[in-house]
C-alpha cells in the first residue's frame, strides 16, 4: 500500500493548533505535596537535606515553568528539621509565580516555595489558592 502525499495538508494542521504553553500568562498559586524520600533514596546520608533542597527547587522549576525559584527560610528549616540525614518522607509546598519587580531581572516572572504544614497528607490533591 502506498502512501499518498498531499502537500499542504501538514502545514495547514500546524497553522490551525498553535500549542505554545507560556508561563508568562498568568500569576498563580498553587499547594502540592512532594514525596521527598522518592528522591533522596540511595543518596549518601551527608547530603540528603542538600539534595532534597535541590530537588524541591526542580520540582517548581518544571511545574510552574520559572527558572528563578526562591525557597522560603521556613521550608528550609522544614526540611533540615531532623538533621542532614532524616529528611522528611512527604512535604507539602506552596508554589507561588510572582512578578519580578526588578529593574534589571531576565526573568519577568520567579516562583516562591514556601512550607504548608499538615497534620496527615492522606487525601491531598494538588489545590489551586485563590490569591489573597
Amino acid at each position: 500500500m502506498a502512501l499518498i502525499y498531499r502537500p499542504g495538508i501538514a502545514s495547514r494542521l500546524r497553522k490551525s493548533t498553535p500549542k505554545t504553553r507560556s508561563a508568562l500568562q498568568d500569576v498563580v498559586t498553587r499547594e502540592y505535596t512532594i514525596h521527598l524520600h522518592k528522591h533522596v533514596h540511595g543518596r549518601s546520608f551527608k547530603k540528603r537535606s542538600p539534595w532534597a533542597i535541590k530537588s524541591v527547587v526542580e520540582f517548581a522549576h518544571k511545574t510552574m515553568g520559572t527558572s528563578d525559584v526562591r525557597i522560603d527560610p521556613k521550608l528550609n528549616e522544614a526540611i533540615w528539621a531532623h538533621g542532614v540525614k532524616n529528611v522528611p518522607h512527604r512535604l507539602r509546598v506552596k508554589l507561588e509565580r510572582r512578578r519580578n519587580d526588578e529593574e534589571d531581572a531576565k526573568e519577568k516572572l520567579y516562583t516562591y516555595a514556601s512550607h504548608v504544614p499538615v497534620v496527615s497528607f492522606k487525601g491531598l490533591q494538588t489545590v489551586v489558592v485563590d490569591a489573597e
